[in-house]
């Protein structure tokens, strides 16, 4: 399917913001009205949560799930689990969701931001170590846009230095290395069940762990540390109530049994496209580490400005006009640069956590993140769903190659 001047020839790609590109259908519908006729919507008494938390756990291969009401809470739960002391300090990537940053701020410690690898976008081993002091107590890994970091070189070090792993798999569901599903390899891992993500309740979230105790302290926070079940439970500590409903349940308890097709599809789909798109100047496909599988989350591409003049924003903006979406940059600027951390916008005007943060910690100047900066200044997202068909894929290809041919043409015109 080739490339004309006429807009009125692009189909219109799946989206994962509505039916088009979700797996959502009779199943969910089914489980939804079982829980509606069942009167019982809150999941200290239903059922369909829990089954949830038990499916999912042979699904990781984990001892230990707990479900809870977004990816946020699910990141919030985690590093409540691990208990820092305020001003302790929890090492993690500037180039990732908001949501995975306040509630290590909310816990009183200090989200201390390490490089990337400006072609995997992920932080490493040796971009964590640069950051590394006495007050480290935990480490936030992203498996940024289902690629997964290299967990084996991370876990050593952090074993090396007796450090808790978070592994934050909001865009990874069932992404491995060396064989390891992603959340199974850490200390805790952390999923989103968010409208866009691999499987969704709209919004939902999946603690994992293999540690009895961290798993019994995530589910006290999600429920305002209330000990169900205990023979005199207590409010037990600071918590909130993250709880997930029987509703959300219900649905997530349909979407499991489609999860390895969904990303079955994802890969493929990827695959077809990363193979339309050797050869073509300026364009780099996506990376990944060795022995790694990426479940593309998004479809990400570097573009080389140099060959491609105007870069991923030009990109971007000739590839909308053949109806083919795409986030230049994906996030616009590093979370450092966000006010929340460039004005220390917290508790009213006590500037708390940051008052007990090391200098160190909070030096924010570009020259220490080379990586973040080369990666958001070419990075082109696109978006990627299950219901990409071969069709999709195609176009997708060929708007990329027109795109692309057009930039240099205009480049050599200017």
């Amino acid at each position: 399917m080739a490339i004309s001047e006429s807009q009125s020839e692009a189909p219109v790609l799946p989206s994962d913001q509505d039916s088009s590109g979700r797996t959502l259908g009779e199943e969910e519908i089914g489980l939804l009205a079982q829980a509606v006729r069942s009167g019982t919507l809150t999941s200290t008494k239903g059922s369909f949560v829990n089954a949830l938390e038990q499916q999912f756990a042979e699904i990781l291969g984990v001892k230990h799930v707990v479900a809870c009401s977004s990816g946020t809470s699910a990141i919030h739960a985690a590093i409540t689990a691990i208990n820092p002391d305020p001003g302790d300090e929890i090492i993690t990537t500037p180039i990732t969701d908001m949501g995975a940053l306040t509630p290590v701020l909310y816990q009183g410690a200090i989200p201390v931001f390490a490089d990337v690898d400006p072609g995997t976008f992920n932080v490493t081993r040796e971009t964590i170590a640069a950051c590394l002091s006495a007050r480290t107590r935990a480490i936030v890994a992203t498996h940024l846009f289902g690629t997964p970091c290299d967990m084996a070189g991370i876990m050593e070090l952090a074993k090396a230095n007796h450090l808790a792993v978070i592994e934050d798999c909001a865009q990874a569901f069932l992404s491995r290395q060396h064989g390891h599903l992603v959340g199974s390899i850490g200390t805790l891992g952390c999923f989103s069940l968010q409208q866009g993500k691999h499987i969704t309740t709209g919004e939902g979230g999946l603690i994992s762990t293999n540690d009895a105790a961290l798993a019994r302290r995530a589910f006290l926070f999600v429920n305002k540390a209330w000990g169900y079940g205990d023979a005199n439970p207590d409010h037990y500590f600071l918590a909130l109530n993250y709880r997930m409903t029987e509703l959300q349940g219900a649905v997530a308890v349909a979407q499991l049994p489609k999860l390895e097709g969904a990303v079955a599809n994802r890969i493929r789909a990827a695959h077809l496209l990363t193979e339309s798109l050797q050869g073509v100047p300026g364009i780099q496909t996506p990376v990944s580490e060795p022995n790694c599988v990426s479940t593309y989350w998004k479809y990400c591409l570097r573009v080389d400005d140099e060959m491609v003049p105007g870069g991923a924003v030009r990109m971007g903006r000739l590839l909308k006009s053949k109806g083919v979406s795409s986030s230049p940059r994906y996030i616009q600027k590093p979370a450092f640069e966000c006010e929340i951390f460039r004005e220390q916008r917290t508790f009213g005007r006590s500037h708390y956590p940051f008052t007990l943060a090391r200098p160190e910690a909070l030096d924010y100047d570009r020259r220490r993140f080379p990586g973040v900066y080369e990666a958001l200044e070419r990075i082109l997202v696109l978006p990627w769903n299950e219901r990409y068909e071969e069709s999709h894929v195609t176009y997708i290809a060929e708007a990329i190659r027109w795109a692309a041919a057009q930039c240099a043409r205009e480049g050599q015109h200017a």
